[in-house]
């Protein structure tokens, strides 16, 4: 434990592999033990203690951006929709960002006006950036604005994102090509599963057998909850016939001293950018885009936006950017279909 700090009551700590935990637990030890909770590892930060008085029912100090961004991390345990693993990183990305800028501005301070200036600075080099700044700080204020009482204004309020033009950019026909010729073991099981079912990287690594219902397969998206049903097309169908059933996902590591455990997001991530490295036929392409691949073929295939959103899991908005473009094609392509016949 780091020197000159004594814990409060209800606060234990835990050694354990040369690192010290820290708990919550009040009435530690007798009959009427309250649940055990886990806090923040450094005693030395700020939300360590912001968390300690939310647990104890004192309200944690908000006066400040800083402060506020600090009970709102120290509140995610107790939050009624808990916020996954991947979307408390992420905010927790974001908001320091906020926290480098505002951290000491009076938390009633800000307005609309900087939130908007800091947005046009920002997305006028990185607009997606700038978009995750304003979710990671939306997020925080809806928080505190609730019955929480923490905030008397949204600071957001008015301030809109930068709108992309398009979604991801789907793998060329050449990049398809190259990797279902050349990608092996657990990287070709993912390229399959990613470009046949259009599922996020961070859902085909929970993917397997139990998910298979003759022949479709379904998983509850881990992003939005949405549970799509993927045909299993007779590409994917080829693929799966070669892989072992096993309990477990479809996805191990095969590489290194854990081969043959799960496979996380940025594991998936570090396996493809080093296949990204070797080889330039994949230059620019990324998992999402394969999402895009999913919807194209099931539009050239004839299928509604409608029933593509149910197939794999997407807003009705979105497959409808990724269909902008083939929509127009085959438009284009009746267009020249018609003027020929008619010059026959």
């Amino acid at each position: 434990m780091p020197p000159n700090i004594s814990l409060p009551r209800g606060v234990h700590r835990v050694r354990s592999r040369g690192k010290d935990y820290y708990y919550f637990q009040m009435g530690r030890g007798t009959e009427h033990a309250g649940p055990r909770l886990k806090l923040p590892d450094d005693p030395r930060l700020p939300e360590f203690w912001a968390a300690i008085q939310q647990l104890q029912g004192a309200p944690a100090p908000t006066n400040t951006i800083g402060a506020l961004i600090d009970a709102y991390i120290a509140a995610w345990p107790g939050l009624r929709r808990k916020l996954q693993p991947s979307t408390q990183n992420y905010y927790r990305t974001y908001l320091e960002v906020i926290r480098g800028l505002w951290g000491n501005l009076p938390a009633e301070d800000l307005r609309p006006a900087d939130v908007e200036a800091l947005m046009d600075k920002i997305g006028a080099v990185k607009p997606g950036r700038a978009n995750n700044i304003l979710y990671a700080l939306r997020s925080m204020t809806s928080w505190a604005r609730g019955p929480r009482g923490l905030l008397s204004s949204d600071p957001t309020h008015g301030v809109s994102t930068f709108k992309s033009n398009s979604g991801h950019k789907p793998w060329n026909a050449e990049q398809l090509a190259w990797a279902e010729q050349n990608l092996t073991g657990m990287l070709r099981r993912a390229f399959f599963l990613a470009r046949y079912t259009g599922q996020r990287a961070s859902d085909i690594i929970r993917l397997g057998w139990t998910d298979v219902d003759g022949d479709t397969i379904s998983l509850r998206q881990k992003k939005t909850g949405v549970q799509p049903v993927c045909p299993i097309f007779p590409e994917l169908e080829r693929e799966m016939a070669t892989w072992e059933k096993r309990p477990g996902p479809f996805l191990l590591q095969d590489q290194g001293k854990n081969a043959g455990k799960t496979v996380t997001t940025n594991q998936l991530w570090k396996v493809f950018n080093a296949a990204r490295d070797d080889h330039p036929e994949l230059k620019d392409a990324v998992w999402h885009g394969l999402r895009a691949n999913a919807v194209i073929r099931l539009r050239q295939d004839g299928m509604s936006a409608l029933q593509i959103s149910a197939t794999i899991g997407m807003s009705v908005e979105m497959v409808e950017r990724y269909s902008r473009h083939q929509d127009r094609k085959a438009a284009a392509k009746a267009v020249l279909r018609e003027y020929r016949e008619r010059k026959l």
